[in-house]
């Protein structure tokens, strides 16, 4: 039989695109069936609700059988299978979680023998270097069909325009605050994207837009606030929005980072923070997370 390599799915639009990535290339390098798990990661997820959406990206890989996804009991069964797998070597093991933040090259070498379940964030593009055409064919996302949107990436691609994203883990306002990126790092990337790139427009996408305005000294006439895509079901049109941009800075947020990472064009200027948290909400700058070609800042 063929072998299989089952992706646990989770987490926010960013993290789920991490995690399939890892998977499609463990499964491509061992000639396996790539299955995903597409209900264990949110069905008790009660604190942030997220969903499922790899459904709007040009993803083929078929959904995972009840078993498969180690039902019933599949809270209980999973903790069997990480308490075991954990005895044995890593390269044995049939449940992969992940161990840390950090990039792990030892799941570059794994060869599957059987089924095999990835459950893990993954967040690094070393994990999937080396198949990145494959990954960008995977992940063309299927572009919204209303006006609005329609209109506004007509806008995006009309003039040379860079996406700036700004995500509220705390409480919007101006200054550091907790998990928010400090004003300053916006304000510097901006300088430095005006001094690299001739007549930008900025597209801010944030989720507290009146906050992001405050945030961004710039004249009317060259930014835009985008902000009519409202809840976790169109996060995925402001992702493709984003990713029809020519130049970014980034939060430090994996949303941001598939929007710049996505975006197609050859001579991106990308700034990212250049922050190191390895811990909490907000976990940013650990080993590998940021490509070597984009600017921390």
């Amino acid at each position: 039989m063929r072998d299989t390599v089952i992706a646990r799915i989770r987490g926010g639009i960013g993290n789920q695109l991490f995690c399939y990535a890892a998977a499609r290339r463990l499964s491509l390098i061992n000639n396996a069936e790539l299955v995903i798990d597409d209900v264990t990661g949110f069905v008790r997820d009660q604190r942030y609700r997220r969903r499922y959406a790899l459904d709007r990206f040009d993803v083929s890989a078929r959904k995972a059988t009840p078993s498969e996804r180690m039902e019933p009991f599949d809270r209980y069964r999973r903790a069997l299978a990480r308490a075991m797998a954990r005895r044995q070597p890593f390269c044995h093991r049939r449940y992969v979680e992940q161990e840390g933040i950090d990039f792990d090259p030892r799941l570059l070498d794994f060869k599957c023998d059987g089924t095999v379940y990835l459950d893990g964030y993954w967040q690094s593009e070393g994990y999937f270097k080396d198949i990145e055409q494959t990954i960008r064919n995977d992940l063309r996302i299927i572009p919204p069909e209303d006006s609005i949107n329609r209109g506004m990436a007509q806008r995006i691609r009309g003039c040379i325009a860079v996406a700036v994203h700004m995500r509220w883990f705390d409480a919007p306002q101006t200054g550091s605050a907790g998990h928010n990126l400090e004003e300053g790092y916006y304000a510097r990337a901006v300088r430095e994207i005006v001094a690299r790139v001739a007549q930008p427009h900025f597209f801010l996408f944030s989720d507290g837009p009146e906050a992001a305005r405050r945030m961004v000294d710039l004249p009317k006439d060259q930014f835009t606030c985008v902000h009519h895509n409202r809840g976790d079901e169109n996060a995925y049109a402001d992702l493709w929005l984003m990713s029809q941009c020519r130049h970014f800075v980034i939060a430090n947020s994996t949303f941001s980072w598939w929007g710049a990472w996505l975006a197609e064009h050859q001579d991106k200027t990308v700034i990212a923070p250049g922050i190191v948290r390895y811990s909490g909400i907000g976990a940013w700058g650990f080993k590998r997370l940021i490509p070597s070609q984009w600017i921390q800042m």
